[in-house]
Parts: C-alpha cells; structure tokens; sequence
C-alpha cells in the first residue's frame, strides 16, 4: 500500500539526480575512474583482477568497472571529509559501505525481512481462513503480488542495475494497483461481481500501459512519480473512508486505520535524507525497517474480515 508509493517517491527522487551528482560530477572521482580502468580493466589486468575476484562478486554482476567506482567513490569522500565538506552523492545515491556483494546491507536486509513477514502472515492467513470466505483468493493473490514486490526490492538493494531498478519499480506499481482492487472487491465486489471484475481488467490495462510506456518508449522518472502517487492516494483514501464509515459496525477495522495513519506518518522519514549512519543506515532503511510490523496489522485485519464475511455468507446461507 502507501509503503510501496514512498518508496517510490524516494526511488524517483533519487534516480532524478543520478545523471549528475555533486560526487560522480567531481573531476578527481572522473579522473580515478577513468585511470583506474585503464590500469585494471583490459588486457592481462583484467585476467588479473577476475582471478582475484570472489566468485560471489562476479555471480553477482559486480565488474572491474564497478569496482573501480566504487573505490574512487570512497576515494573522492575521503578528500571531502579532509577538506570539511558534506558527504555527496554518486549517481543519485550516498555513498555505502558494501557488504559482500550486497550493495545496500540495511536495506536489503530491511526489505527482506518486510517480504519474511508477509510470508509469515500469508501462512498464517491460509491456516486460520477457510478458502469459502468470499475474500480469500482475492487476498492471497494480494499476499503473493506483495511477496513479489519485496522480493524485488531485496534485489534491486543488493544489485542496482537497469533491469532491478525496472523491476522494483514496475512491482511496487503492481502492489499499489492491487491494493486499489483489493478495495475495491471489498467494498463493492461481493455485492456486485461484474463491477469489480470490469474494474479489475481496467486497473490490468493501466499497468499493462504503464510499463509499456516505461519500458518502450520513455523511461520517465517524473510521470512515474505522479502515477504512483495519484493511483496511492485514491488507494488510501478508499480504504480510510470505508474502514471509518464502519467501524462500529466492523471493530477490525481499526487495524487497517492504524496502519493506512502510520504509513502516512512513517513515509515522511523518507523526507530525512542524511548521509548512512556507519556508512550503512540510511533514512530509506530505517522507514524500511518501521514498515515490517505493519504487514502483521494488516494481515491481522484481512485474517479477522476474512472470517467475519465468512461468518456473515453461512449465517445467510443459514437463513435461505
């Protein structure tokens, strides 16, 4: 849900100033990278380094080339912490300390975790909720885009390249998109099938266009943005708007409030953006990290709608 949307407010953000940051700008980080591929990176040196790379790095992408920006990167931050000045960024991002071949170590961590924790409340989902709940496909399909989302995210943290970073993005958009028609099942579906199905195959087609346009035509960071951020406010305001119309009716719903109200809240550490704390922690880990227990919430609320519906549909059954 909104989690998804920060995330990719902060990914747009970041990936706008890669094409120029104040680091990779710097004629001594250009010049390091450039003698350093000149001195390692053909010939022999080459043959040299790849006999001296790990087999973790090379199975994880990492090229004599990255290894050469990633030495003069901390080569350059070196000379601005003599010289007194700010930490700056390189492409986009601070710098960090790599841990084997992990390039984002909290990150990475956090949003392994956030993926382990959708995992455990997708068990615990199929273990307590009957399959004849009338939600219980739409929400384990939701559980399964989740889990796919964190993966990718796991991923793009640990390698940056061109095709993680697509996939993050596109993934984070499916979860947004998802979440949208989850509501949307919630609120309408069960009374009128064809409403949310039509809606279902129109939210498809968005998305099918959506990463259309991106990967085809334009890879445009600032359209990504707006599209997500529209699509993740009409996300969080349904959901508000009907766990608030119902909760005296409905008590679980307050779990959802809480965790749309808490998402909001904890998105604006997105806004502290400080060089990582040891070179690893940043800002986007830490929000990465606040985010975990908020699976558990709203699994927790899908679980005790879940049943209720299901207590609802056989009582009505009952009745018939």
């Amino acid at each position: 849900m909104a989690e998804q949307t920060a995330r990719l407010l902060l990914l747009t953000a970041a990936v706008g100033l890669a094409w120029g940051s104040q680091g990779d700008r710097e004629p001594v980080y250009r010049d390091c990278v450039l003698q350093c591929e000149e001195r390692n990176c053909s010939g022999d040196a080459l043959k040299h380094f790849r006999s001296l790379q790990p087999i973790y790095m090379s199975l994880a992408g990492w090229t004599c080339r990255d290894d050469c920006k990633y030495v003069c990167m901390w080569f350059t931050v070196g000379l601005y912490l003599q010289e007194g000045h700010r930490v700056p960024q390189f492409h986009g991002k601070w710098p960090f300390s790599r841990f084997l071949f992990i390039q984002e170590p909290a990150s990475a961590v956090a949003s392994l975790l956030n993926g382990l924790a959708s995992l455990v409340m997708l068990c615990r989902y199929r273990a307590s909720v009957p399959a004849s709940s009338p939600m219980y496909h739409t929400c384990m399909a939701f559980a399964w885009v989740s889990l796919n989302a964190w993966f990718w995210s796991t991923v793009f943290h640990t390698r940056d390249t061109d095709l993680t970073e697509k996939m993050d993005y596109f993934c984070a958009s499916a979860v947004i998109l998802y979440s949208v028609y989850l509501c949307c099942v919630r609120t309408v579906g069960l009374q009128h099938p064809s409403v949310a199905s039509a809606f279902g195959v129109l939210l498809l087609l968005l998305l099918s266009a959506h990463i259309s346009y991106l990967s085809l035509v334009r890879f445009d960071y600032g359209y990504n943005m707006m599209a997500n951020v529209a699509i993740g406010l009409v996300n969080l305001t349904w959901w508000l708007a009907w766990c608030l119309r119902n909760r005296r009716r409905l008590p679980h719903t307050r779990r959802c409030v809480v965790v749309v109200l808490l998402l909001q809240a904890l998105s604006l550490l997105e806004l502290l953006d400080f060089p990582p704390l040891f070179w690893v922690l940043d800002a986007h880990a830490i929000w990465h990290i606040s985010t975990i227990p908020l699976h558990i919430l709203f699994f927790r609320f899908l679980e005790d709608d879940s049943l209720y519906l299901l207590k609802e549909s056989e009582a009505k059954f009952k009745l018939d």
